[in-house]
């Protein structure tokens, strides 16, 4: 087998998310995408074991929480309100081009502090659902050029 070529992100600018079913725009700030968790190890010891205690990896994963520092505008907050809890297509655009799309839900909007001669910021959290029309959906990585 080949070994894979790969091109790292040089730089993190200009990454954006886009919310397909809601009808409002954040502008991105910070960006962290959904990581991957497989979970606490399984303990396997068996009264057999001598000098250790075993594990065992779990056959399930879990994909974490996005979260990004948002510029909003607060004139769209009936927007934003009605945003949350609606699962959706959810698609992370990397400076390469390339694409990681993903099922979930706005859980949280929190603003910031508004005051004079700051725009107005926010921390929203998008969760992973993992699924759409009750079938099982990973999310799915489409590369892009490899340079940024």
């Amino acid at each position: 087998m080949a070994a894979e070529t790969t091109v790292a992100l040089k730089d993190g600018f200009s990454t954006t998310i886009t919310l397909t079913g809601a009808n409002v725009t954040f502008w991105e700030k910070t960006v962290t995408p959904p990581g991957l968790d497989g979970g606490e190890p399984i303990d396997i010891t068996t009264m057999r074991n001598t000098s250790v205690r075993t594990k065992s990896a779990r056959d399930l994963y879990d994909v974490t929480p996005a979260a990004l520092n948002v510029a909003y505008d607060p004139t769209a907050y009936d927007s934003i309100m009605s945003a949350i809890n609606i699962s959706q297509s959810i698609v992370i655009t990397f400076p390469d081009g390339g694409t990681l799309t993903w099922y979930g839900y706005l859980q949280k909007f929190t603003p910031e502090a508004l005051e004079e001669g700051k725009q107005p910021m926010a921390v929203i959290s998008l969760v992973p659902t993992n699924i759409t029309d009750n079938v099982e959906t990973i999310p799915v990585m489409a590369a892009g050029s490899g340079t940024n």
